[in-house]
């Protein structure tokens, strides 16, 4: 078995799985090493479903990226022969000025989105909401979800596919750079060398690279399951992903889709910082009482019995935006993480963008708002 690669890429979760298949799809010999098994839900990326909206409120920079993403997605369902991309819509709720239904608009127009502005009453006509009356809404028809833990698989088998070398259960302890320019990566399994070394880890960003620890911060989320009064106000052909800012909270939602729960996400950036080797996942009591008290104001006909909670990671920049990046000293070293907790519609395409700096040195798409110099 090869010790040397062209490219190693450490974790193979959202944004390392999509930078593997990129790369093997360009003829690189690429070794993807993951800490724990393929598909796992130790990160930041299970719970079957995540958003993808396409006009923006986080930042109108972002819609091309985005955009691009969609394609790839609906391109690697296709070639897998199983759909990653599924266009129910998107509604962003929040109170009207308070800038997030407005900066979805800007991005609407700015990029020619379809689109359409709803009130209160339209909302509630349209869905089963309650709504506070200053709620307005954005609703976005070519938005709506990807299957995140499938997409990980397909990304990984078309890798695979195209002569990559994956490793499971091969945690990377450490790495160096070599005298030729290159980096040496060492593992629980033994040591590789490569060309390039792209660090995809998640959580996991601050141990393999101590000088980001004081610009990340790992926080922990909540997803639940709850059993709806009338299952078919939320099936896939009726009810569009959203999300809710309210006085309970920031909260996001799905329809129904792989499991009989509707699916609630706890407020965003909660502030439960959290250790990403806790050896167990343990859901937040505090966020299942933010989830029931905003399905009892808001959603009162998904408020039932709940089926299932599951805990995830943020990881989280001071300014909330990404970092894409090559490290300062060790050029030849990628760094694709954190994504503070909304990336992972966007790791379509930042596994292209990974492969286009790996292999061009520089990418399509202006990375410049992603850059680790914005923290000097």
């Amino acid at each position: 078995m090869s010790k040397t690669f062209d490219v190693i890429v450490a974790g193979v979760g959202g944004m390392g799985s999509a930078a593997c298949y990129q790369l093997a799809k360009r003829g690189v010999r690429v070794l993807g090493l993951e800490k724990f098994e393929i598909g796992h839900a130790m990160g930041s990326s299970h719970g079957l479903t995540r958003i993808l909206r396409l006009a923006y409120f986080e930042g109108t920079a972002y819609v091309p990226l985005v955009q691009r993403a969609r394609e790839l997605w609906i391109e690697t369902g296709r070639l897998t022969g199983e759909p990653l991309f599924f266009e129910v819509g998107a509604l962003d709720i929040a109170p009207e000025g308070n800038g997030i239904v407005e900066g979805a608009l800007e991005a609407s127009r700015l990029y020619g989105l379809e689109h359409e502005l709803l009130d209160r009453d339209a909302i509630e006509a349209r869905y089963p909401f309650t709504l506070d009356r200053n709620h307005i809404g954005l609703y976005q028809p070519q938005s709506g979800f990807v299957a995140s833990e499938r997409a990980i698989l397909a990304h990984t088998a078309l890798a695979l596919h195209h002569g990559a070398q994956i490793h499971g259960c091969e945690a990377v302890l450490g790495w160096e750079p070599t005298a030729g320019g290159g980096v040496r990566v060492r593992t629980t399994q033994g040591s590789y060398e490569a060309g390039r070394l792209v660090l995809s880890p998640g959580a996991w960003i601050g141990k393999l690279v101590p000088a980001l620890q004081p610009s990340t911060q790992v926080l922990l989320q909540t997803l639940g399951w709850f059993t709806p009064v009338r299952p078919s106000l939320f099936d896939v052909a009726h009810f569009p992903v959203f999300t809710l800012e309210a006085e309970e909270g920031g909260f996001y939602g799905f329809p129904l889709w792989q499991h009989p729960g509707f699916k609630l996400g706890s407020p965003h950036y909660a502030g439960e910082p959290y250790d990403a080797d806790t050896p167990h996942r343990e859901p937040s009591s505090r966020h299942l009482a933010q989830l029931r008290a905003c399905l009892a104001k808001h959603i009162p006909g998904a408020n039932g019995e709940l089926l299932g909670l599951k805990a995830c990671m943020y990881t989280m920049t001071p300014d909330e935006h990404f970092i894409i990046d090559t490290l300062p000293g060790h050029e030849q070293v990628i760094v694709a993480s954190p994504c503070s907790g909304h990336g992972y519609k966007f790791a379509s395409a930042i596994g292209e963008a990974i492969a286009e700096l790996a292999t061009a040195g520089r990418s399509r798409f202006d990375l410049s708002m992603f850059s680790l110099k914005r923290f000097s």
